[in-house]
């Protein structure tokens, strides 16, 4: 085991009072209580968040909104936007290493995953700074009766309501973050309440880089009070969430009663097919990674494998062997692979699926065991025998657990893959270009993988169908999410 020790800055960090951040000062909430910080992957407290109430929520948008309706931020020049958005790239950068390390003790993920999330993250604030400086709207010729000038202007769209999940804390902040302050929004950002280090540091981060006062706001706590606060709060402009599907409703429903534009990145059991004569030397460790990595804590996680019949005890084999293969280890341990699920709330969720599935009939081929005595670690798992009516097969059970059917033909892959609630990804393996791509146009998800099991980059939009979301976030559709479209008619 080769443990790496924690940085200075990272104890610093750790040993401060945790407050929230409401203008540009860190204060106390409103109540004199607290939230646990739990290390997942032993166990102990590693600090106490604060657990803002409805009044502490108020303060934050009244902080936003006088920034945008007063602040200097939406009327700054785009090029200074992208400056700044910039130089907070840069001081992100200069503390990877402590944001790196206060990300796997916050989550149990390997530290060589939370390096690879803070640089995602500091990519995507370099990506949207880019845009800053490019938002534009048209002109148009029209049919009017008489002369008119006809443009329109692209505006910020407000107060926005910043909610994001536990599984890639920093990630899905900067993903959200960098649009949203490059369109010239004011954010009230509500971090997970298993996952707020690294939120409540970059806000220090960004306060440090020059970020003007009330332009970014954080409120932690839990999501049935202070999520539910700002997601109904009548000062809040547009609402973005990641997280279950659940949940995504409930703000759907709050953000209906407002009006309030809103996105919603929700829950996956994404299908991945392997035709009769895919590469297997690479479909194979692909897929295993593709449901392993992060612990299966990945909402596009290709969770469900469909197999040809002729080649599925042959797939099986190859990712249980590189299942047992990955390292199971304590985040700060270099060489581990595989971290511990989020929480014990998560830990008893995950093996609670496993009970269900063999009462289903189902059985377990690979795993499902617990990985020693401390945190919450759980062997990566295959499922064989089961079918699409199980709830092992149709709920996202978040988890390192692989579902596993076989098929005898391209229909009825494409029928079983497309039997579900959910559309966020898919993917489907095979050497015949032509194939690929049609079975790609019929398979019902947002993001489909060909001969690759994951894919993402904040250039290409993100988001999925039916019960998997709603909008598209990365690239221009995600900048789209922030803004308003304004039509400018002049008679000449």
């Amino acid at each position: 085991m080769s443990l790496i020790e924690l940085s200075p800055a990272t104890r610093s960090f750790l040993s401060k009072d945790k407050k929230i951040l409401i203008g540009k000062d860190w204060v106390n909430p409103s109540a004199d209580s607290g939230i646990d910080v739990i290390n997942p992957s032993d166990g102990k407290q590693l600090a106490r968040i604060a657990d803002a109430a409805q009044a502490d929520v108020d303060r934050a948008v009244a902080a936003a909104r006088h920034a945008f309706d007063e602040g200097p931020w939406p009327q700054m020049k785009p090029g200074a936007r992208a400056r700044l958005l910039q130089q907070i790239a840069d001081a992100m950068e200069a503390a990877h290493e402590e944001l790196s390390q206060l990300e796997t003790l916050d989550t149990g993920k390997p530290i060589n995953l939370a390096r690879g999330d803070v640089f995602a993250a500091i990519g995507a604030m370099r990506y949207y700074a880019g845009w800053a400086d490019k938002i534009t709207g048209t002109t148009h010729n029209i049919n009017m009766p008489g002369d008119h000038h006809v443009y329109t202007i692209k505006e910020p769209a407000g107060v926005a309501a910043l909610i994001v999940p536990w599984n890639y804390p920093i990630v899905m902040a900067a993903m959200k973050l960098g649009p949203c302050l490059a369109a010239g929004c004011t954010a009230v950002l509500k971090p997970a309440e298993d996952t707020s280090l690294t939120a409540l540091r970059m806000g220090e981060i960004f306060l440090d880089a020059g970020l003007p006062e009330g332009v970014l706001n954080i409120v932690t706590g839990y999501g049935h009070s202070v999520g539910s606060a700002l997601a109904n709060h009548p000062g809040v402009d547009k609402i973005a969430f990641t997280g279950s599907t659940q949940t995504g409703k409930t703000i759907a429903h709050a953000a209906a009663d407002g009006l309030k534009k809103v996105s919603l990145e929700l829950g996956g059991k994404s299908p991945n097919i392997i035709m009769p004569d895919a590469d297997l030397e690479k479909a194979i460790p692909s897929s295993a990674m593709g449901i392993f990595w992060n612990s299966g804590q990945t909402c596009t996680a290709p969770s469900r494998l469909y197999v040809h019949e002729d080649i599925i005890d042959k797939v099986i084999e190859g990712i249980g062997a590189v299942g047992a293969s990955l390292k199971i280890g304590q985040g700060m341990d270099e060489d581990s692979q595989i971290g511990p699920l989020i929480s014990q709330r998560q830990f008893d969720r995950v093996t609670g699926y496993l009970d269900t599935g063999m009462e289903e009939g189902a059985e377990i081929a690979v795993g499902g065991k617990r990985h020693g005595d401390d945190g919450y670690f759980l062997e990566p798992t295959i499922i064989n025998r089961t079918d699409n009516s199980m709830r092992i097969v149709r709920e996202e059970i978040f988890g390192p657990v692989l579902v596993t059917q076989s098929f005898k033909d391209e229909e009825e892959a494409i029928a079983l893959a497309n039997d579900s609630d959910y559309g966020l990804a898919g993917a489907i393996w095979t050497q015949d270009i032509s194939r690929a791509h049609k079975m790609a146009k019929r398979l019902r998800a947002g993001i489909i993988g060909v001969n690759t099991a994951m894919g993402a980059d904040w250039d290409v939009p993100l988001g999925g169908y039916k019960q998997s979301g709603v909008g598209r976030e990365n690239g221009k559709d995600g900048l789209e999410l922030y803004l308003q479209t304004k039509s400018v008619f002049t008679a000449l």
